[in-house]
């Protein structure tokens, strides 16, 4: 995954040879993709040559995407732009051939870079040039005055031209920097992922590379994927990816990714997932929420090259934190949404519909680690969470990576485990009930459930819960049946010492063999 590109023979015809990284315009006519729309003229494409633009670029300095009249975008806020809306009968493939057409996003005070949108057909490319009239807006909307080449910010795909609702719903969007997300088996929005990470949670502002230009290309029927290539750009690095996407159950997405670095990273994060996390029922301010909890995700799930299973629930911690899981030859991680019972959010957003997002490596990542980034937060309106694979070795100026992945946007993992998995983390305070409770110490409770602990049931199966910490003491450990639920918990007391951390490791084990998941936590002493 790790290597040096070399320049490769990959067009045949010297018709298709890009030229200064920009490829030869097409004389022929190419019948437009969509009645209404303007389009650019046509130029011949392949994923091959995108990836040499980005080689080319990674060589040269780095230029900073458009930004139109930025006084104008700037007043764009919030309410200004919900307000301007893509006109659906502008959609690509409104009309055909593909099934799923395709939307535009404007731009505004959130989003003021414009990037360049192609229709791609029979391997030609034409850019979609942007119009006014493409939006519907107030007539006092501060948009309007904007140019003719203003250009787009991102854009989604609706569903299929099948549905009576295809102009109104829509199942994956590409908007802001490399950001893109789409919808779970659930039907409903929720995490984030991105094209890549470039210094997150270093002492140094982070950088967010933006996609620059995309390339649409249909499907047909509804079995054949949309795809989607993208040039990506930055002060540090370049890249083409190709996203071929199918909408099934939820969406499905296999990623291609080819970078190149312009500079030396501290820190490159790949297959990078954002989600959010306030507080659920382990951890809750007095007073902070009325709701029992608020998060887009709550877990992060590792299936790792050894076969273990690893869940660590989500914390918003005091400050900035980043945990490394080592690993070679991961078989896939993910931020799932595990609790899906409404009246553990009682809100209207649908919390309990959030989609869960599985990376699943399709070649072999060798030596690195996933990370996990936890920042604090105090609402539900910040990104704080964020998890990516790592390579070892040092990411220098002039190295190359490539590497493909699967995006499984579901309601849970696409391969679940034959082991029982973590429900629910619950923390208080430790001692026995009706005695005094000392001071210093804390009771963890982790709620196990699935199949594999129905032998506890009877007397055939000696089980007894594994309990390690980095720091401390632990003691009182045991097993015990949920009360009128098929579930089971593991319960144990907890004595910190010092200031620092302490890592938490634990599962259900029987017979010598594990029943569980394994459990890992971070804590920390004091109030929640």
């Amino acid at each position: 995954m790790n290597q040096k590109l070399s320049r490769r023979g990959f067009l045949k015809s010297a018709s298709l040879v890009a030229l200064g990284g920009t490829l030869f315009n097409v004389a022929r006519a190419v019948p437009p993709a969509s009645e209404g729309l303007r389009l650019g003229p046509g130029q011949l494409f392949s994923f091959e040559a995108l990836i040499e633009r980005a080689a080319a670029m990674a060589k040269a300095p780095y230029e900073s995407p458009p930004k139109p009249l930025p006084k104008v975008v700037q007043q764009i806020d919030y309410d200004a732009w919900g307000n301007i809306r893509y006109r659906p009968d502008y959609a690509l493939f409104a009309n055909g051939p593909s099934l799923y057409p395709a939307t535009f996003f404007h731009v505004g005070q959130f989003f003021q870079k414009s990037v360049k949108m192609h229709v791609l057909e029979h391997g030609v490319a034409r850019e979609i040039l942007y119009r006014p009239k493409y939006f519907s807006m107030p007539k006092d909307s501060i948009a309007r005055k904007l140019p003719e080449d203003t250009g787009f910010a991102g854009f989604r795909l609706q569903e299929s031209r099948k549905r009576k609702d295809w102009r109104t719903q829509d199942w994956i969007a590409f908007l802001g920097a490399s950001y893109f997300r789409a919808i779970g088996a659930l039907g409903q929005y929720g995490l984030s992922a991105r094209g890549v990470i470039v210094d997150s949670a270093e002492p140094t502002p982070e950088e967010f590379p933006d996609f620059t230009e995309f390339f649409i290309e249909g499907a047909r029927k509804e079995d054949q994927p949309v795809s989607v290539y993208a040039l990506l750009n930055s002060p540090s690095l370049t890249g083409a990816y190709h996203f071929s996407i199918r909408r099934t159950e939820g969406v499905i997405q296999d990623v291609e990714v080819v970078l190149f670095l312009r500079k030396d990273i501290t820190r490159l994060g790949l297959a990078p997932l954002t989600s959010m996390y306030w507080f659920s029922e382990k951890e809750k301010r007095q007073r902070e929420d009325w709701r029992p909890e608020v998060h887009d995700s709550d877990g992060l799930a590792i299936w790792n090259g050894n076969g273990e299973r690893l869940w660590r629930p989500l914390i918003n911690q005091p400050f900035a934190v980043t945990s490394s899981f080592a690993d070679k030859g991961p078989k896939g991680f993910g931020l799932m949404q595990r609790d899906r019972v409404y009246e553990n959010y009682l809100d209207g957003v649908n919390y309990e519909r959030r989609p869960s997002l599985w990376v699943e490596p399709l070649d072999d990542w060798g030596p690195g680690a996933v990370q996990l980034v936890e920042l604090p937060t105090d609402d539900e309106i910040h990104d704080n969470i964020v998890a990516y694979w790592r390579p070892d070795g040092p990411a220098r100026a002039g190295n190359s990576y490539r590497l493909r992945y699967r995006l499984h946007w579901l309601g849970d993992e696409p391969y679940p485990a034959q082991v029982a998995r973590c429900v629910a983390t619950r923390i208080g305070r430790g001692g026995q009930p009706g005695k005094p409770r000392p001071k210093g110490v804390y009771k963890i409770c982790v709620e196990f459930a699935g199949s594999a602990l129905d032998p506890l049931w009877g007397d055939s199966v000696k089980a007894e819960p594994a309990v390690s910490a980095s720091g401390g003491t632990v003691s009182g450990a045991f097993i015990e049946p949920v009360p009128g639920t098929r579930r089971w918990r593991a319960i144990f007391d907890l004595v910190p010492t010092g200031s620092d951390p302490v890592e938490l490791r634990l599962y259900i084990r029987g017979n010598g063999d594990a029943l569980t998941e394994t459990w890992l936590y971070q804590f920390r002493a004091g109030p929640a």
